[in-house]
């Protein structure tokens, strides 16, 4: 199959692209660069540099004539999101509507959207949360990801456009951009091993559901096979907080850092557990890495990336 693999060139999107190659599919990647690294980007993928919501996309459609679309560029900063709501909603609202439309008019077959399953519950009302539990986000980017499923069932209910939707919990894992806001596992191992002093913020007891991106690559696998229209948590069902993660990847640096507290952020997320059965039952997919493991290989990415600077 011919695949446009959206945002290939960022942390999950290029191990994505990654996989669909092995399998021997066609793969274009369409990337802006804001986020993401050319060295992420596979040789044998056709690169185009172009933004989603840029109206030269419908070209590419129709020259390319994709059979699968699978979409994992976005905005995904929650607190630019929160900064800037007008700059999230043009990437993520906008962005989706255009790559729907170019869809719909050249016969793509299947449509994969990455969504966010923290993001759009929000503060839950049971753990783990199912994918039956109210979508009540609390930030512009939850807003727009769900914003971004809505539109997807409209597509689908008006002009029969396929899709699989994964709402990701926590990824980390190699290649995950350690210089930004998000994304606490590369953040701290990268400082680690640095020698730059990681900061937890608040009482560091807020938790989430990590999930291996070794594991999200066999879950968008999954998707590709899949011949149903659903939604799924991507997750493993087990929460960790701050501070275990802490000395879990202070243990595997050897970094020997002192934990230090800083001030909580505004409004951040208390607790984030997702439920995973039915991605086991109907997606025949279930996660393998365990939290040790994928931090061992996370740093063991993040060893070689500083001794490459």
């Amino acid at each position: 199959m011919k695949i446009l693999v959206t945002g290939g060139a960022g942390f999950i999107g290029s191990h994505v692209a990654d996989a669909y190659i092995e399998q021997g599919h066609e793969v274009v990647i369409v990337d802006n660069l804001s986020m993401g690294r050319m060295e992420n980007v596979n040789p044998r993928a056709q690169f185009v540099k172009l933004n989603i919501q840029d109206p030269e996309i419908i070209g590419l459609f129709k020259q390319e004539k994709f059979d699968v679309v699978n979409h994992h560029a976005a905005q995904m900063d929650v607190r630019l999101s929160v900064a800037d709501p007008i700059y999230d909603a043009t990437n993520n609202v906008i962005g989706i509507i255009n790559l729907l439309q170019a869809s719909v008019k050249n016969g793509v077959k299947k449509f994969i959207f990455i969504s966010s399953g923290g993001a759009i519950y929000g503060e839950q009302d049971y753990f783990p949360a199912d994918e039956q539990h109210p979508t009540r986000p609390l930030s512009p980017y939850g807003i727009t990801k769900l914003t971004g499923e809505k539109y997807l069932y409209f597509y689908h209910h008006v002009y029969d456009l396929k899709f699989v939707i994964l709402r990701y919990a926590n990824v980390y894992g190699p290649r995950q951009n350690p210089n930004g806001e998000a994304g606490v596992v590369a953040i701290f191992s990268s400082k680690m091993l640095t020698g730059d002093q990681p900061i937890i913020n608040g009482d560091g007891l807020q938790t989430r559901d990590y999930v291996y991106v070794g594991d999200v690559i066999n879950a968008n696998l999954k998707a590709l096979e899949y011949n149903g229209n659903d939604y799924f948590n991507i997750a493993t069902g087990v929460e960790t907080n701050v501070n275990e993660l802490f000395h879990q990847l202070n243990h595997l640096t050897n970094a020997g850092a002192e934990e230090v507290h800083g001030s909580a952020q505004p409004g951040e997320q208390l607790r984030s557990i997702l439920g995973i059965k039915k991605a086991k039952k109907l997606l025949n997919w279930t996660p393998q890495i365990s939290l040790n493991e994928g931090l061992a290989e996370t740093v063991g990415y993040f060893k070689q990336y500083h001794n490459m600077k």
